[in-house]
């Protein structure tokens, strides 16, 4: 059962609790845009879902709500940025700005960050590229919750990459994807469901295939894209790992089984090497390879022979990456965004701490 709200009231709604727990005006309005564009793109387990997290990690003095974000080294075509305990939501859209101006001046931008926090969908950070005819890539790390193939401990977290293309007449090509089976966000709306997981998705903390949708607060692990090793999992896990060393051990940031947990209730990790999440962020100007008319012209023609490959009988027809996101936007700015039950419940309860209407 869920019931509908426009964008416009849960935008207003985000932005009013942000500058309840002390985020300047501009940063409360970053903050909720980055928040909600998950979920106008139909990626409900990182939107306003998450909004009580952020706010319960900022109580036990983990997020910084008036942080002072700093770029702490650079050369012309990169830099390393210091996100103050921010919120991910401010800091991610800070360092995707330094990669697009340095990718001005020098053809390619590329930004490592330290010391923030989640920051919401990777694909609204890489999509900032696409207004300026840059490619946009961002990817983060997080909270340590998934097995390496072979491995029963938690060393790697969900690591999305998102990876955004400008086309010319046809929308852009946006792809943005955990480097697990599944985030761990969508075993959360399996949760409220009260929904099995699908197989392939977790494991006991004993290392034994399960399908309970709760398993990972037993002690339990996500599993690597592909699942197990006859499908590809070393694969998933490379690409897991690639994103943990990109954005935290190019930065500074703490990494593997030390990355802060999202839940302020679970104890941060012993001995961290670095500070806070890590995160990485590209931008490389089309014209740095060659003209952005020519490039589009052809993203466009790529886009319309893979839509138009014959499919298998009784199957959908071909989609691009983004197209589904895309379509949903589209849908929800217009019609509303679905929220269940328990989530209408935990606005609530942020509603009536803060004084504030729902």
């Amino acid at each position: 059962m869920s019931t509908t709200f426009s964008y416009q009231k849960l935008f207003d709604f985000s932005r009013t609790i942000f500058i309840k727990i002390g985020c300047p005006e501009a940063d409360a309005a970053t903050a909720a845009k980055a928040l909600l564009s998950a979920d106008l793109r139909g990626v409900d387990s990182h939107g306003v879902a998450r909004l009580s997290g952020y706010i319960r990690l900022w109580e036990v003095q983990r997020v910084n709500a008036a942080p002072a974000i700093r770029v702490v080294h650079e050369t012309p075509s990169t830099a390393v940025v210091d996100g103050d305990r921010g919120l991910g939501l401010v800091v991610a859209p800070f360092a995707m700005q330094v990669a697009i101006d340095k990718a001005k001046q020098a053809g390619t931008g590329w930004v490592s960050v330290r010391n923030s926090n989640h920051f919401g969908i990777a694909g609204y950070h890489a999509m900032m590229a696409l207004q300026h005819d840059m490619i946009g890539i961002a990817m983060t790390n997080a909270s340590a919750l998934v097995a390496p193939t072979f491995a029963k401990e938690r060393m790697l977290g969900t690591n999305p990459i998102a990876v955004t293309i400008p086309a010319g007449a046809e929308p852009a090509f946006v792809a943005d994807f955990a480097t697990t089976t599944a985030a761990n966000g969508k075993l959360e709306i399996l949760q409220r469901k009260n929904q099995d997981a699908p197989e392939g998705w977790v494991l006991t903390k004993e290392g034994e295939p399960s399908t309970n949708a709760n398993e990972i607060k037993n002690g339990g692990m996500l599993l690597p894209l592909g699942g197990d090793k006859e499908h590809g999992s070393h694969k998933g896990y490379a690409l897991g790992a690639v994103v943990d060393i990109f954005s935290a051990i190019l930065s500074g940031a703490s990494y593997g089984p030390w990355v802060p947990p999202f839940p302020a209730y679970i104890p941060m990790p012993v001995n961290m090497p670095g500070e806070g999440l890590g995160h990485f962020f590209g931008a490389m100007r089309i014209d740095a390879f060659r003209t952005a008319g020519e490039f589009k012209d052809h993203m466009d023609n790529w886009i319309k022979r893979f839509r138009s490959a014959k499919t298998i009988a009784g199957q959908e027809r071909v989609i691009i990456p983004g197209d589904p996101e895309r379509e949903m936007e589209t849908e929800r700015m217009q019609h509303g965004i679905p929220l269940l039950q328990p989530v209408i419940d935990d606005l609530q309860s942020l509603a009536d701490k803060f004084g504030v209407v729902l």
